[in-house]
């Protein structure tokens, strides 16, 4: 994979390729999950997006890139961060119960249909806090790699790093091992068999975290099982 820095192509490099990656050291209009907003100060965090040609999978394994780019993630998060890192459902990372990473994956579906489906392209962004102490009051409940270890750390260094474990992990779910990731992504799932809250609509209810299918359902138990898709129900932390 490719960095290139401050999202400027360099030299050779007017088209998007397969595997570039653009790091931004400021960020002006992050976009996170659902409408959301991602706010970074200037020049302190891990701000990038890739471009993936994911041409050998069917548009509707896309969660199959959303568990790898996760679990990338957190391998990459937790050896700074230790084992209270975890991947919040469907793809943020979390440090106890505060939020240290953000993925968005945004795809391009064209029109025809073939045998593997039309997937063209995803583009990966990732945001995750390094060096950063003070945050906007409107953000619940942020948290750094600086205010978790107290130490500072190189950012583009840290990037090129997260970027070589994600291409290690790609290489993997296109060599048909999805079910070592998958395991990975339910092993450290955030919550995991313990009872949170959620919020469905009006209905706010108590249930326990069993895991994730290979389609990125939330299986969760109460008096009886219920699955749930991204977008349905929201977290009451």
């Amino acid at each position: 994979m490719g960095l290139v820095h401050n999202g400027h192509l360099t030299e050779g490099q007017d088209e998007p390729q397969h595997g570039m990656v653009i790091f931004s050291h400021e960020q002006t209009a992050g976009k996170g999950q659902r409408g959301k907003t991602w706010a970074s100060e200037k020049g302190v965090n891990i701000a990038l997006s890739i471009l993936l040609n994911p041409f050998q999978f069917r548009v509707t394994e896309q969660f199959k890139l959303s568990i790898c780019i996760a679990s990338s993630v957190h391998e990459f998060f937790s050896g700074y961060a230790g084992d209270e890192t975890k991947i919040k459902w469907p793809n943020d990372i979390y440090w106890r119960d505060r939020k240290a990473g953000g993925i968005l994956i945004e795809n391009v579906i064209g029109s025809g249909q073939s045998a593997t489906g039309n997937w063209q392209w995803a583009i990966v962004g990732i945001g995750i806090n390094i060096n950063q102490t003070a945050f906007s009051p409107d953000l619940p409940n942020p948290v750094s790699l600086k205010q978790i270890t107290g130490k500072n750390f190189h950012t583009v260094e840290l990037a090129k790093e997260l970027c070589s474990i994600i291409e290690k992990n790609y290489r993997s779910l296109t060599e048909e091992e999805f079910e070592a990731l998958f395991n990975y992504y339910q092993q450290h799932l955030y919550k995991k068999d313990e009872k949170v809250k959620l919020k469905k609509d009006s209905r706010v209810f108590e249930t326990t975290i069993k895991g994730v299918s290979e389609t990125g359902q939330l299986i969760t138990h109460h008096s009886f099982e219920e699955r749930f898709e991204f977008g349905e129900v929201e977290w009451l932390i």
